[in-house]
């Protein structure tokens, strides 16, 4: 019980410290370490279906530290994990999809997708 306690804490602490959420999507977090590229945001919808679409990049992560901490995190904010196609991770909820896409490895570029399933 002490363990889950502490995991639990560590969570909650850990995500606090990643105040950060993508333009447009207030639930999907910025992963420390990345930066969104504001002109590389699209952003379309209305009150039946919409398509939000961010680039983040970064000198230091890799694609593998990214895959983890979406796989962590998106699950807690209601993104159940459907798997992958090729380099692409694929969550769903509610009658949407997140992609979350390697575009390059150096520098990183991380392509994040949310559309509805329409």
């Amino acid at each position: 019980m002490k363990y889950l306690y502490f995991v639990v804490l560590s969570l909650i602490f850990s995500f606090g410290a990643q105040a950060a959420f993508i333009e447009g999507l207030e639930d999907v977090p910025v992963m420390e370490g990345l930066t969104q590229l504001p002109n590389d945001a699209i952003t379309f919808g209305n009150e039946e279906s919409r398509l939000v679409e961010a680039v983040l990049t970064s000198e230091s992560k890799t694609f593998k530290e990214v895959s983890r901490f979406y796989k962590n995190t998106l699950p807690q904010m209601g993104w159940a994990y459907q798997g992958t196609r090729g380099r692409t991770l694929v969550f769903e909820r509610e009658g949407e999809v997140i992609d979350i896409s390697e575009e390059s490895a150096e520098p990183l570029k991380v392509r994040i997708t949310v559309k509805s399933k329409i």
